[in-house]
């Protein structure tokens, strides 16, 4: 799952029209799944489809060993890859040629659409005014400082949005400009321009700055960062400032993988997903093999040319960890027609947290808090699992459809959204304690974005109900002509007009 730091303006989507199957861009053939110096990956072997799909008899067909083989295979490639699955890795390579395999070997139609970004990665931030510290924001793709940088502040009086409103002085110092009227770059580059070794953005509101982030294409090339309104005086009084910056930006290429049946109209497609990739720091296995290991199995127990009614779509979602870009080229690569054929989208971000609860999405915003509802139709897929969990006894929570995870983009175009996850880095309440077990006070997983994201780190409990929660939902829909709720026969109109 995308961490809060991470929700910024990602990559812009291709305008182009694509294919269902957004195969405009390149695919490449996928190689052995091994690593030249190191064991090769233990593949299970592919069991049959289900002679006859219903709800229940798939969420049983999709059971906690095989869905924990997929597991294993995905330490094994983390292993073989010095321990991680990030995109743009070899051992991220390694996961979507392990994933395709399986899936072409079901039948399925399957590509794996590459597409590129830039990663930005921030380390150590050091700022201070005459030695007090004060806490700096730095701009997503500002260059580091390799040496710390130590100058005098010199306050741009007017906004910076042209070469004029910076005076000589400005020389060998850091420009001082307040947010607003024009881009933080144009800023930037004015003052580099002018000679600035550096340039701090004041808020121009109060609170701590957001959404601070460069133009990827046009990077100045001295340090840029923000502070907060109230420490504007603190910066602009001092006699000096000293910036250390630790942070690179890294050109990345990697790949979704893309893979639908064969049977069931074209003009309501169920489509369902998770991310594939891991953080740099760790292997990743609840966040998120946990979620592909449980769509992977559903899809190969559903088979590839089911007797449904409804076209069924999985995707594994490359770059999710760097901002929902894989999922967000997707679906920008739509045209109208693909957008309305898409009856709904489920997504599956984290099914194995150790200390985790069982949450779906708040599709018709019940709660009343953070995001507003769904598109029409998010609130029946919230029914269904609803519907699941309770009549396995087991109380469900709810989650804030706040757009953290690859949901965003679909329910940013109208396409209804829904899904479950086990939670992440917030700390479980007594509440939640009394509900589920576990220990209140802690995270839902302790180990988030860490290496120690291991195998070990996965509760198989959760995983195996989760798992077959997944493989329900997604024989509901297929079966679906009606839909339960109105859904996938809603109203795709909106979707133009909107």
């Amino acid at each position: 799952m995308i961490s809060r730091a991470r929700l910024l303006p990602v990559v812009a989507a291709t305008a182009a029209t694509v294919t269902l199957l957004a195969g405009c861009s390149a695919d490449r053939t996928e190689s052995p799944v091994r690593s030249a110096t190191s064991a090769p990956v233990s593949t299970p072997a592919v069991e049959p489809p289900v002679g006859e799909v219903t709800s229940a008899g798939l969420a049983d067909a999709v059971t906690l060993d095989r869905v924990m083989g997929h597991v294993r295979a995905f330490q094994q490639i983390a292993d073989n890859h010095d321990g991680t699955r990030a995109s743009g890795t070899p051992g991220y390579d390694a996961s979507v040629d392990y994933v395709a395999g399986q899936l072409r070997e079901a039948g399925f139609e399957v590509t794996t659409p590459e597409f590129g970004y830039k990663r930005f990665d921030l380390g150590p931030v050091k700022f201070s005014a005459d030695g007090r510290d004060v806490k700096g924001h730095v701009l997503e793709y500002s260059v580091g400082t390799r040496e710390p940088v130590t100058a005098k502040p010199v306050t741009v009086a007017a906004t910076g949005c042209a070469p004029a409103d910076f005076p000589a002085e400005v020389r060998g110092s850091f420009a001082v400009i307040t947010r607003g009227t024009c881009t933080f770059t144009d800023k930037a580059r004015h003052a580099e321009s002018a000679g600035a070794v550096g340039v701090v953005i004041v808020n121009n509101e109060d609170g701590p700055p957001f959404g601070l982030t460069l133009d990827t294409d046009d990077v100045p090339d001295i340090p840029v960062l923000g502070v907060a309104r109230d420490d504007a005086a603190q910066v602009r009084e001092a006699e000096q400032l000293r910036l250390s910056v630790d942070a690179e930006t890294t050109p990345v290429t990697t790949r979704n993988v893309i893979a639908e049946t064969r049977t069931g109209t074209p003009d309501d497609v169920v489509m369902a997903g998770a991310h594939l990739d891991s953080v740099t720091e760790g292997p990743g296995m609840n966040d998120n093999a946990s979620g592909s290991s449980a769509v992977l199995e559903t899809a190969l127990r559903l088979g590839s040319s089911p007797r449904v009614p409804q076209r069924v779509r999985f995707a594994f979602w490359g770059g999710e960890e760097d901002g929902l870009l894989g999922s967000t080229e997707y679906v920008g690569g739509l045209d109208a027609a693909g957008r309305r054929a898409l009856a709904l989208y489920l997504n599956f971000d984290m099914l194995a947290s150790p200390n985790g609860g069982y949450f779906t999405y708040d599709g018709d915003d019940s709660e009343r808090k953070g995001a507003p509802a769904g598109p029409a139709g998010s609130d029946g897929i919230e029914r269904v699992f609803a519907k699941f969990y309770a009549d396995r006894g087991i109380p469900l929570g709810p989650v804030d459809f706040d757009g953290r995870s690859d949901y965003g983009p679909f329910i940013a175009v109208g396409i209804p959204a829904g899904g479950v996850a086990t939670g992440a880095e917030r700390r479980k309440t007594e509440k939640e304690a009394e509900m589920w077990g576990g220990k209140a006070g802690e995270a839902f997983d302790p180990n988030y974005h860490s290496p120690r994201d291991t195998i070990d780190n996965v509760d198989t409990e959760l995983l195996g109900v989760n798992a077959a929660a997944v493989a329900h939902a997604v024989a509901t829909y297929a079966l679906a002509t009606n839909g339960p709720d109105g859904v996938p026969a809603i109203d795709r109109r909106q979707r133009e007009e909107g």
